[in-house]
């Protein structure tokens, strides 16, 4: 196993993803998130100006790509990618050529897939070296957001992704139909914090959505508990089962009526689960083990986080990956606490924890070649019988 860097990215600018269906309310959360004194001295990227209702007094343009807002804001377009733009952002920091910010709002557009996004972010080097993935906020519209989970696969990998999921215009819909989202909603995605609120009326507080407590002010360094949530993962997937459509949407209480509940939904291949091992592994077979399941099935991997205990280091290794990209591995000081275990969280779409489980238990005994590529095989559901 080759000597692992220390996990430093507290020391890294936060990146924190506002993603969210068309009309879900992107624009409004934003605009009340840079009035906020937290939230001064950001930079809010943007796909084009026009598309976004920027309210603050404009101080002055600095170039075509970017506006200075009121407060020390900056509100950038991208204009060739968001690599290049982040990239050049933090550039132009380093020199003084703008105000030196201290966190980064990304909006998507309503119709992006927020995995090709992440795995941007988490995938390139410069990136890596001075940002840190901290946050992602989803906008979810009651009114339509039902329809639109059953719809969009985006919609239910915006939800599946977030870390908060924001429920806006909760004045025009039903009591019970608000319920049956949300009972939607911990289905897709157990861990995430759901706040509930009308944007016209009220403002949703930047303490709330980004005061994460994923590092540990002593330590320094990246704090499992908060950051991974195992502990949810686990208890979720041992308690609940998915929600029949009728429980989902009571058919009295139905705000779509015309809606078959036949009909397959998006949300019902969305995975979320822990999976633990409490005796050591061989760094050999967890890289196997991710490198399968990458290679294979990585547009079905939205997110992978975990922490691995192994024989070749005394000290955790952080894992983390967005579909077929993967971080490089980093380490911990100490352990979180006195137990030793592997405990990785996975997000998939149409992957079964059992399946993965198979994969890495076939790894821990094969003993040739023939042996890993049988298990290979398992994740293309094609393990052979009968095979010498």
């Amino acid at each position: 196993m080759r000597t692992l860097s220390r996990e430093n990215s507290h020391t890294h600018l936060p990146i924190h993803v506002i993603t969210g269906f068309l009309g879900s309310g992107k624009t409004t959360l934003l605009n009340q998130l840079l009035h906020q004194p937290k939230m001064q001295h950001s930079v809010v990227i943007v796909n084009e100006f026009g598309e976004i209702g920027i309210d603050h007094l404009l101080i002055k343009a600095t170039t075509e790509d970017m506006l200075m807002l009121e407060g020390g804001c900056i509100c950038c377009s991208v204009r060739t990618d968001l690599l290049n733009t982040l990239e050049d952002l933090f550039h132009k920091r380093s020199l003084k050529e703008i105000p030196e910010f201290e966190q980064v709002l990304v909006e998507t557009t309503g119709l992006a897939d927020p995995a090709p996004i992440l795995r941007t972010l988490i995938n390139d080097p410069f990136i890596a070296a001075h940002y840190r993935l901290e946050v992602i906020v989803t906008t979810i519209d009651t009114l339509y957001g039902a329809q639109q989970l059953n719809d969009f696969d985006e919609s239910v990998k915006q939800a599946a992704l977030g870390n908060h999921l924001v429920l806006t215009k909760i004045d025009l819909v039903e009591a019970e139909a608000l319920v049956a989202l949300k009972q939607r909603l911990h289905h897709i995605n157990p861990s995430a914090l759901i706040h509930e609120i009308d944007l016209n009326q009220h403002t949703l507080e930047a303490n709330t959505l980004f005061n994460t407590r994923h590092y540990d002010n002593k330590t320094r360094q990246l704090d499992i508990e908060h950051w991974l949530q195992a502990d949810i993962y686990l208890e979720h997937q041992q308690t609940n089962t998915p929600p029949h459509a009728s429980l989902l949407y009571p058919q009295e209480n139905n705000p779509f009526p015309h809606l078959s509940f036949k009909a397959i939904q998006h949300d019902a291949y969305i995975k979320t689960f822990c999976i633990e091992y409490h005796e050591p592994l061989h760094w050999l077979t967890l890289e196997r083990w991710i490198q399968q399941l990458t290679r294979l099935r990585g547009k079905d991997l939205l997110r992978i986080k975990g922490i691995a205990y192994t024989y070749e280091t005394d000290l955790p290794v952080i894992i983390q990956g967005v579909q077929h990209i993967l971080q490089p591995p980093v380490t911990l000081d100490t352990w979180p606490d006195d137990e030793r275990r592997s405990q990785i969280v996975f997000i998939t779409r149409n992957i079964e924890k059992t399946l993965i489980e198979r994969v890495l238990y076939a790894l821990i005994d094969s003993k040739t070649p023939t042996d890993v590529c049988r298990a290979a095989l398992i994740l293309l559901k094609q393990e052979p019988s009968g095979v010498n």
